[in-house]
């Protein structure tokens, strides 16, 4: 279950929270206050990507370099590239530069799209999203969405999204598929690469495709 359902989540984080928090928006004022910017923010967005799926699935499906575009920018819009590459490179973001850091985000983040994204064609428009709490992280270092990705003919996957404010805008570093974090995974699947390359030759070997990041 989890090696197909990191995969669609990660594919889809810009677009579920918003689902998520547009079923939110019926619960009591007290309840939903906390969303505040981030759920205006993320339901606008996933409204625009679900709209621009439907309507241009025909096209994307006969042309994969118009979909990659498009993911790609959805994709920049909602996640902080630079801010979960620093967790996923864990102890040897330690001392390493922005720009090493950033190098090794995007290439992170084109793999991921490279081997994931057509996973949005499988998107099923009318997928619902279950809210279960929002709740701040520690330290005040953003918030916890808890959900349950619902599925027709499968049982429920709980999916959490962590958020951050970030260049005035919320945006999403994180993605837990049931208790399972992204950034832990590809945390531990690079570690040893890591410990024996530098981190400008580990994004050169993503980037080119030597090695892929993987949830399998």
């Amino acid at each position: 279950m989890l090696t197909r359902a990191l995969p669609l989540a990660l594919a889809t984080a810009f677009a579920l929270p918003g689902i998520a928090f547009a079923q939110q928006a019926a619960a009591p004022a007290a309840a939903t206050a906390q969303a505040g910017a981030p759920s205006q923010l993320v339901l606008s967005n996933s409204e625009r990507v679900l709209k621009t799926l439907e309507s241009r699935r025909a096209e994307f499906t006969r042309d994969r370099a118009a979909l990659q575009r498009f993911i790609t920018g959805e994709f920049d819009q909602m996640f902080d590239r630079d801010y979960a590459a620093r967790q996923v490179l864990g102890r040897h973001a330690r001392g390493a530069s922005d720009a090493d850091v950033k190098l090794f985000g995007d290439a992170l983040a084109d793999n991921l799209m490279r081997r994931y994204g057509s996973s949005l064609l499988d998107f099923n428009a009318q997928l619902r999203v279950r809210i279960k709490s929002e709740t701040p992280l520690p330290r005040g270092l953003g918030v916890r969405v808890s959900s349950e990705l619902l599925r027709s003919g499968g049982e429920p996957i709980p999916v959490d999204y962590l958020m951050r404010q970030s260049g005035g805008t919320w945006k999403v570093f994180d993605v837990m598929v049931e208790g399972v974090s992204f950034v832990r995974t590809f945390r531990d699947q690079f570690d040893p690469q890591l410990q024996r390359k530098s981190i400008p030759e580990v994004a050169r070997e993503l980037r080119s495709g030597q090695i892929q990041a993987t949830a399998e």
